[in-house]
């Protein structure tokens, strides 16, 4: 895209740049956010790190990219941002543990839907994905959040809709080695999708963790969800 994208690197107190390789999650901020809010909002975040002993990276979505390559806006190509270009770097720059088996991704809002997406056309990235309160179906909301901006209209360009849509990509997930876990409150304008999408994976056979609990679409919410997906991502780099 022609530009510098700032991002947030947490270290482990343990980091070593001549030890061990660190398996790495990969955290997304929600539309209207950026690469600061996870530390700002919730920041035992940076003792996670410490306790589970891996390195968190907060990329910068932009407020609205959804997190994938816009077919419509050359400025908007962040999946192949996420899931190339920083992957790499970080890997250049730091001791980190180069597989699938050492890298997670999960976010929140936006970032859910765009974890989710990473991960679904990339399992050969990364080896478990979450996604916490995720717009995950997000074709109830045609004029909500630039998603329009990024694919064109819905009425005019449906097509583009549905396939970038998480809950209509189920289909690529051919690889069931792939960690799955998310969840949404109940009170959430996102719950529905979230609901339908657990309902899909269920008739799929896909194995997942799927949580729903009293809960809005807000940083009370997500600075309980991130501590459970950070304990399923510890599990997983273990295994």
């Amino acid at each position: 895209m022609n530009k510098e994208i700032k991002n947030v690197v947490i270290k482990p107190d343990s980091y070593n740049a001549t030890g061990k390789d660190y398996s790495v999650v990969y955290l997304l901020h929600g539309a209207g956010g950026n690469h600061r809010d996870w530390l700002g909002k919730v920041p035992d975040i940076q003792q996670y790190a410490d306790v589970y002993n891996v390195m968190i990276v907060c990329p910068d979505g932009s407020k609205t990219s959804w997190y994938f390559d816009s077919p419509i806006d050359a400025k908007m190509q962040y999946e192949t941002y996420v899931s190339k270009e920083l992957v790499a770097a970080i890997d250049r720059k730091y001791n980190t543990n180069i597989t699938k088996r050492g890298r997670a991704i999960t976010g929140l809002s936006m970032g859910g839907h765009g974890a989710f997406y990473l991960a679904f056309k990339h399992s050969n990235v990364w080896g478990a994905a979450g996604s916490m309160s995720g717009g995950v179906d997000f074709r109830p909301f045609p004029n909500n959040w630039d998603i329009a901006e990024r694919l064109g209209s819905y009425a005019e360009n449906k097509e583009a809709w549905e396939a970038n849509t998480v809950i209509n990509m189920v289909h690529l997930i051919t690889d069931k080695s792939l960690k799955l876990v998310f969840e949404c409150g109940v009170d959430d304008f996102f719950y529905d999708g979230n609901k339908r999408l657990h309902e899909k994976l269920l008739e799929r056979n896909i194995p997942h963790d799927y949580t729903e609990r009293p809960g809005k679409h807000d940083w009370n919410y997500w600075e309980n969800a991130i501590k459970y997906q950070m304990l399923f991502f510890d599990d997983f780099f273990k295994e």
